[in-house]
């Protein structure tokens, strides 16, 4: 099965290497698209000289740090053009597990349209988070379902592998949203086609190297999009009715 392992970077400099090699190790037939926003600390020239000796690695080169979704818009959309059968998303800094991607693949190979690295299902967690992070992080997951409908527990993971087909039928350049909601996003979309969406239980390890991206302007877009998501579907299931 054709696979890209789309990457977005933003100063992960102490990671890169090792996560690439790492991709290469697990995924190795895989095309590795490396999405570097412009990152200060030399992301991206890593990335272009691991890629020179591995081979199947290429480094796209934005203008600016722009947003975790527009970074997945970009990929998503170089692997959708190209034509694989399968689209991996992950994080660079190692709190999703590239061991965990065959696993992954094998679940689209039985009919799955997209893949969820899920911490909310059995067998899946969180390793060295505070309480409230993990409350936090629970809890809205829970709001999201509930509000929107959609029979997944762990909304906002981006640890993912898609159908090519799938993928390409929900269209993600067509979304809106950034961070966290536009994973978000595509949950719903894939749900309101009647796509299989399937749960693999992972272990999230917070980063040993780098500086998380998260933010509280992040999450609070989230939880605002979420409930006008579900607002809108509300209402037009009223008007429906009426």
């Amino acid at each position: 099965m054709p696979t890209a392992v789309v990457l977005p970077t933003y100063n992960e400099s102490e990671n890169i290497e090792r996560m690439l090699r790492s991709l290469r190790r697990v995924v190795p037939d895989a095309t590795i698209m490396v999405i570097d926003d412009n990152s200060p600390d030399g992301t991206g020239r890593i990335a272009e000289s691991v890629a020179a000796e591995l081979g199947g690695v290429r480094v796209v080169h934005r203008a600016g740090k722009n947003g975790l979704g527009t970074a997945y818009r970009h990929g998503f959309g170089l692997a959708i053009d190209e034509g694989f059968d399968a689209v991996v998303s992950m994080d660079c800094d190692f709190s999703h597990d590239p061991d965990v991607i065959p696993i992954m693949l094998r679940s689209l190979d039985e009919g799955a349209d997209a893949v969820i690295g899920s911490r909310y299902v059995r067998g899946g967690g969180t390793k060295d988070w505070p309480l409230h992070r993990r409350v936090l992080s629970k809890w809205g997951n829970l709001y999201t379902g509930f509000v929107l409908g959609v029979k997944v527990r762990d909304c906002t993971s981006g640890f993912r592998a898609y159908r090519g087909s799938a993928l390409a039928a929900i269209d993600p350049r067509t979304t809106r949203a950034e961070g966290y909601a536009f994973l978000t996003e595509l949950v719903v979309r894939l749900s309101r086609r009647g796509s299989l969406i399937v749960e693999v239980p992972i272990l999230f390890v917070d980063r040993q190297y780098g500086t998380s991206k998260m933010s509280g302007r992040i999450i609070a877009e989230s939880m605002i999009l979420v409930t006008r998501w579900g607002i809108g579907d509300r209402w037009r299931r009223l008007r429906g009715v009426s």
